[in-house]
């Protein structure tokens, strides 16, 4: 086995960044945008290859934990882990199968590795670790390895690796399965998707079909149907689910995911919070959604204690049908002093409700529960890792949140990590001029910070459905989750220009909002393009949201020149002459996206996405990749874990847990996958 020497480290507060290059984050999912092209296809440099770059992080605050929150740390981070072959298989069939014909081949391979071939073969291995599979984990594009099918058969045979034919074509043929996740209305989705949460032969009409009667009669506390199964056909052709569950689906690794569960439910802080993991446990054990709405509620309930984490199928990103959850882990240490000050924020979610430009008839009479902390990773697997969101709110369940509340967390350390690797060069090539440049250093950080938390605490939490309406997922479908993503972000964007800001001591001045705006309106229109191959058109629910706001509120401010697009030097830039009206185009917007939410409709809703967030200008496209390109900065970040190791006594009592960092991003994920490859053993 080959160790890659990591780069030069150097320590930054609470993270450290194992390369000299970096991207600013952005959005939801913060994993930071990508250029095409040669350099990324070759590029292998230590912990920088491919389009990414990884980081490592520490864990604030870890030391001041007692030996039972360390323990339950250590019991929910191995309960994490062990579920991590399971996104390797929904994200697609063959996944696990390729995984270990390549890691084989890594750690046998005994012949010439200073060739360009092996380096594509290693950046090949490194981009599937990434993305937990053969598909790109943001733009859901199939990778095709830029070594040749010849050298990959010599590979194989000096190796004494096996893979069968079948999957070789397909990792070799351009069109077989190249997208993970399709989202493009003229075709059917599951047919066009890789996705493994259908079956080969399952269709769109199949899938609407089987779940029709029972969403029609579910009442107004549905469960979230779909969620933990597999649909497929059996051998009569009917439609059933392969349920996720202990005797069911990932057995194996849903039993692992259960023993540490346990483990963690004994050193609980407190009942409520051993409660919601007893229900975690009851669900994974008997796949009964029903009590995974329980646990829910529970969870959502429990918010006292230093200790948090999200483990299940979660997300539904990964699903053309928005059903699906894909597995997800997040443990998280309470970070307190950032949470107090964020509590203001919580604490008025109802006055921004109140003050919210949608209908009356669409607001909520009273925002329920709404938890929002700044909290430090400890570890991370699933969809969550390597890269990870910077910002989450959860449950899911529209009926649960209205009534039992939810919880909104920001990943600290995470947020910081970001932040520390990101460069100037970015905001100094597209920023219009010096003043956007001085007020983004200055207010920049505190702008992204304040838009994540107020797009979690009152964006995810605000607005209502009108009786009789079916959830988002059944009126809105594929253009479901761009839509709300949209809807949050706007609520951030509408208020980050509120003078109620100050006054609440969030920020300093409403020049943190001008800076956001100027940002958010430079990477809808311009820098997200970056993630994209030439030609393509945009398909990530965020990158759709994003660009959804950006082109909209340009299209509607110009018979008052709001934005301007200006060109200099043979270089296009985006101005903004009026905040003011911005904002107010912004509330214009979620006015009536909320109305497209709370109203079911599906035409307005597709028409807006459709029209504003798919197509992209291609001549536009074409020169932010030049001018990217010449930056030479890696597009996305993503994060290895922390070890987390306990320390025994001569009785095997657990005395302490130690913390230490991998040497290089290979050497963690082989070790997991000897250490938890429970579904590719």
């Amino acid at each position: 086995m080959k160790s890659l020497r990591l780069l030069s480290i150097l320590f930054v507060s609470s993270v450290f960044i194992l390369s000299s290059c970096g991207g600013s984050a952005d959005g939801e999912n913060n994993t930071t945008d990508s250029t095409a092209g040669e350099f990324i296809k070759q590029k292998n440099d230590g912990n920088v290859f491919a389009d990414l770059q990884i980081l490592q992080y520490e864990i604030p605050g870890f030391d001041k934990l007692s030996l039972q929150q360390k323990k339950l740390v250590y019991y929910l981070y191995e309960a994490g882990l062990s579920g991590r072959d399971i996104i390797w298989d929904q994200n697609y069939r063959h996944n696990l199968a390729i995984r270990n014909a390549l890691e084989n081949i890594y750690a046998n391979y005994e012949g010439d590795k200073s060739s360009v071939e092996w380096n594509n073969f290693e950046v090949y291995l490194k981009r599937v670790w990434f993305s937990n599979g053969i598909h790109h984990h943001y733009s859901m594009d199939k990778f095709i390895p830029q070594f040749s099918r010849d050298y990959f058969e010599t590979l194989l045979k000096e190796t004494n690796t096996e893979l069968d034919a079948e999957i070789v074509d397909i990792m070799f043929d351009p069109e077989a399965d190249k997208k993970r996740v399709s989202l493009d209305a003229s075709k059917d989705l599951i047919l066009s998707s890789a996705t493994n949460f259908y079956g080969p032969d399952v269709t769109e009409e199949d899938v609407d079909a089987f779940y029709a009667d029972r969403m029609a009669n579910a009442g107004k506390h549905p469960v979230e149907f779909g969620l933990n199964s597999q649909l497929v056909k059996n051998e009569n052709g009917e439609i059933v689910e392969n349920v996720w569950k202990v005797g069911g689906m990932y057995n194996d690794a849903i039993v692992e995911v259960v023993k540490w569960l346990k483990l963690a439910q004994g050193v609980a802080e407190n009942k409520a919070q051993g409660d919601a993991l007893g229900l975690l446990i009851k669900y994974y054990e008997t796949g009964d959604l029903q009590t995974w709405s329980e646990f829910n509620i529970a969870w959502s309930q429990a918010t006292k204690g230093d200790i948090d984490y999200i483990q299940g199928f979660v997300e539904v990103y990964g699903d053309p049908k928005g059903m699906r959850g894909s597995y997800e882990s997040i443990v998280q240490v309470n970070d307190f002093e950032a949470s107090a000050r964020m509590k203001v924020l919580a604490d008025n979610a109802q006055w921004f409700e109140d003050n919210s430009p949608i209908m009356d008839e669409h607001k909520k009479p009273n925002v329920v529960g709404v938890s929002y902390k700044v909290v430090n990773v400890a570890g991370e697997s699933g969809d969550a890792s390597p890269a990870t969101p910077i910002g989450v709110n959860l449950p899911n369940s529209n009926w649960i949140r209205a009534e039992h509340g939810s919880k909104s967390v920001s990943l600290g350390n995470i947020v910081q990590a970001y932040n520390e690797a990101g460069g100037d060069g970015i905001l100094d090539e597209f920023a219009h001029d010096k003043e956007e440049i001085d007020r983004a250093k200055k207010y920049g950080k505190i702008g992204s910070k304040m838009h994540t938390a107020m797009h979690e605490v009152i964006g995810h939490a605000s607005g209502r459905i009108n009786d009789g309406i079916g959830t988002p997922k059944e009126t809105l479908k594929n253009y479901s989750s761009t839509l709300e993503e949209a809807r949050a972000d706007l609520v951030a964007l509408y208020f980050l220009l509120d003078e109620k800001l100050v006054d609440l001591g969030l920020i300093e001045s409403t020049d943190v909002g001008r800076a956001e705006y100027d940002d958010y309106i430079r990477n809808g229109m311009m820098v997200q393009l970056r993630r994209l191959e030439p030609g393509a058109d945009i398909e990530e629910a965020h990158m759709r949201n994003r660009q959804l706001v950006a082109s909209w509120a340009f299209e509607k401010g110009q018979p008052d020149n709001v934005i301007e697009k200006v060109q200099r030097d043979g270089k296009t830039y985006f101005e903004i002459h009026d905040y003011q009206k911005l904002r107010t185009i912004f509330g214009d917007l979620l006015k009536e996206i909320q109305r497209i939410k709370s109203e079911g409709d599906y035409e307005a809703g597709k028409a807006l996405v459709e029209n504003y967030g798919v197509k992209v200008d291609q001549d536009l496209h074409k020169e932010v990749l030049d001018r990217a390109e010449k930056l030479g900065i890696p597009p996305y970040n993503g994060f290895v874990n922390p070890i987390l190791t306990p320390v025994m006594d001569d009785n095997g009592e657990i005395t302490d847990i130690e913390i230490s960092q991998p040497n290089s991003f290979p050497e963690q994920m082989l070790n997991y996958s000897e250490r938890y490859g429970f579904l590719s053993k």
